[in-house]
């Protein structure tokens, strides 16, 4: 089996119990397809037997986190950094199975305050959060170059050499389809964090057990 790998902190329990098993010998026979260079050496070092996309280009299932999910199973993901490698595998996947706990749910996506984000080249990048903060200014979208957060106040820059501008939104995406293309259609945008129909089942979890949210 060709399990795609994700990417973040529920991505890295995943990616644990995954070694634990194959440890165990409960598991066998599987090769993980890994969505950031963090997931790479993490199962690396777990002795999870890693491919390429290039090498199977056709994966049976990938699990991962999000940071947001509609009632539609539409998701908000990147704020990991790795959006553009996760949707890659997950496209190519299928089966798409999203772990999160309750409070990533939301009845519109954006809807959490917490950033959506954006990957975008480096040329010209403070060109492209203008442009991007103007295209949703109706939402009182705020858009924020991310820092790397070790204190040193430089971009953070992602495992394909990129920017993240993240975007703030007081009130909710109202079409998630429509944005992403205007989003897309940008020049010097790379990829963006809404994953729209992608998800073939979420599993969340809260204080009165695990509910599984299918479509």
């Amino acid at each position: 089996m060709v399990l795609g790998l994700g990417t973040g902190s529920t991505a890295a329990f995943v990616v644990d119990k995954l070694g634990q098993l194959l440890s165990t010998g409960q598991l066998s026979n599987i090769v993980g397809i890994p969505t950031s260079k963090r997931t790479q050496e993490q199962a690396a070092s777990l002795n999870i037997p890693l491919s390429t996309l290039d090498l199977h280009p056709h994966i049976d299932l990938a699990i991962d986190g999000a940071d947001e999910v509609d009632p539609n199973l539409d998701l908000v993901k990147g704020r990991g950094g790795a959006l553009l490698r996760e949707k890659m595998v997950e496209a190519a996947s299928s089966s798409f199975i999203v772990v999160a706990d309750d409070s990533k749910l939301v009845s519109g996506l954006g809807g959490s305050g917490l950033a959506m984000p954006v990957e975008v080249v480096q040329f010209c990048w403070k060109y492209n959060l203008v442009r991007l903060e103007g295209l949703f200014k109706e939402l009182g979208c705020e858009a924020k170059l991310r820092l790397s957060g070790d204190g040193r106040e430089k971009p953070y820059v992602t495992d394909n050499g990129n920017y993240i501008v993240d975007l703030y939104f007081k009130n909710p995406i109202k079409d998630g389809f429509a944005a992403g293309k205007e989003i897309s259609a940008m020049e010097g945008v790379v990829e963006h964090g809404l994953f729209l129909g992608m998800a073939t089942s979420v599993i969340i979890a809260g204080k009165t057990g695990v509910e599984v949210m299918t479509k």
